[in-house]
């Protein structure tokens, strides 16, 4: 970074220091990540007025040393001595200052200077879409680790609740939806759940509550966990994944207890989405269990899916299962949507090829691929362009060829294949 960015860089914090303190209607997720280290924003997310900045600070945060120094000729800028207190003379020659010396591209990208600067007739920025994608502190696993340590205490039943689930914040997943390739019912299925949760009073008050319980159902590989996690980046909802194979205990009644906690912390922490994986898993147990305790879990599950909901608790619940046709009716009727992830077609075959190649030098006929791939998943064709950019690494070629994508093709034909053996 030249002297010059290092400038502008550190006048951007003061300039977000100075109108953050002016504006009390701004609050933490008008400060970028990085303003948030540096200001020290506790976990809770509440930002204490007023905000000052030393050197210190922007040696710690920033890595530049000797701010005062770098900022001694400036003249909308004042040091206090040793550095303690770093100032702007006054706020509009300071942004004034800023712009003309080409901060701009800071602004865009900060929504406490975008507030500021929208009112600026040589300034095109818009307020609302900077801080719209600037990342929620609510998203961040710090926040959520706050907020689980406040639920959980001393409790041991809330902290042995969270053995049986991965909780994951939303800045921590890396499947968006911008990644998937969804059909437009799934689509559809998305936006219902959207528009309930800007509506919520409104279902809330015309007694609307059966809303927000998904049943993913489709063969492995199709999208279901991708999908699940997507959702919670989409929405801003930190995820809670369960297996239900995992949770069954060998002490009688303690598999019961298990799910009923579950869906207990699920409350606790909404708004938030519950994925509950390997959803086959309740009906096999009341086919082929006969075991007291494994029914009164099953029943437990079946009572506490009733029990939950998007309008009243604020969660969305999602379950999925590979084998659809072992659920009877009373799995069934507990969802308020099935969402099919079948096998994708040549058309959605070509679009995934082209998403997952996207950032590749793809040397490849995509419509021909796609329609020599008739039968894989989407995990397949992934797999493929896998297997397809690391033969091109063997032979020291950063692009992909025919040959490279024959040989990723013939990798999951195998895969597939010992998949179908018995070996009993």
């Amino acid at each position: 970074m030249s002297g010059e960015d290092e400038s502008l860089k550190i006048l951007e914090v003061l300039l977000t220091a100075e109108i953050f303190n002016q504006n009390t209607n701004l609050d933490v997720n008008d400060l970028t990540p990085e303003l948030r280290e540096l200001f020290g924003v506790p976990d809770s997310g509440e930002v204490k007025r007023p905000l000052y900045v030393s050197e210190g600070m922007v040696r710690k945060t920033l890595g530049i040393a000797d701010a005062c120094k770098k900022l001694q000729a400036n003249p909308v800028v004042t040091c206090e001595e040793f550095g303690q207190r770093i100032k702007i003379t006054t706020l509009e020659p300071a942004s004034r200052w800023f712009i003309n010396k080409g901060g701009l591209p800071l602004v865009t990208a900060n929504p406490a200077l975008a507030y500021f600067f929208q009112n600026f007739d040589s300034v095109k920025v818009s307020y609302d879409e900077v801080r719209e994608h600037n990342p929620l502190f609510q998203d961040t696993r710090v926040f959520l680790a706050a907020k689980i340590s406040r639920i959980t205490g001393d409790d041991p039943k809330m902290k042995s609740a969270l053995d049986l689930v991965i909780v994951s914040a939303p800045e921590e997943i890396e499947q968006q939806m911008a990644d998937l390739v969804c059909t437009p019912e799934q689509r559809e299925v998305i936006e219902k759940v959207k528009l309930a949760r800007r509506h919520t009073e409104e279902l809330r008050r015309q007694r609307i509550h059966e809303v927000g319980k998904l049943l993913f159902v489709g063969p492995p590989g199709t999208g279901k966990t991708s999908l699940a996690l997507a959702l919670s980046h989409e929405m801003h909802l930190p995820l809670l994944e369960v297996r239900l194979s995992m949770i069954t205990s060998q002490y009688l009644g303690e598999t019961s207890k298990n799910v009923d906690r579950i869906f207990e912390i699920a409350k606790e922490i909404a708004p938030c989405i519950l994925f509950i994986d390997e959803f086959d898993f309740v009906a096999k147990s009341r086919v082929t269990d006969d075991h007291g305790a494994m029914k009164r879990a099953v029943n437990s599950l079946l009572k506490n899916i009733d029990q939950i909901s998007l309008v009243k608790n604020h969660v969305l619940l999602i379950g999925a299962t590979n084998h659809p046709q072992l659920l009877d009716e009373a799995a069934w009727r507990r969802f308020d949507e099935v969402v099919v992830f079948g096998l994708p077609d040549a058309k959605m075959r070509q679009e995934i090829l082209r998403k997952v190649t996207s950032s590749m030098d793809c040397r490849c006929d995509f419509s021909k691929l796609a329609e020599e791939t008739e039968g894989f998943s989407g995990a397949d064709l992934r797999i493929m362009v896998k297997e397809a950019f690391l033969s091109a690494l063997m032979e020291r070629r950063n692009y992909i060829t025919e040959n490279d994508i024959t040989r990723g093709k013939l990798v999951v034909e195998n895969r597939n294949e010992l998949r179908q053996l018995n070996w009993l």
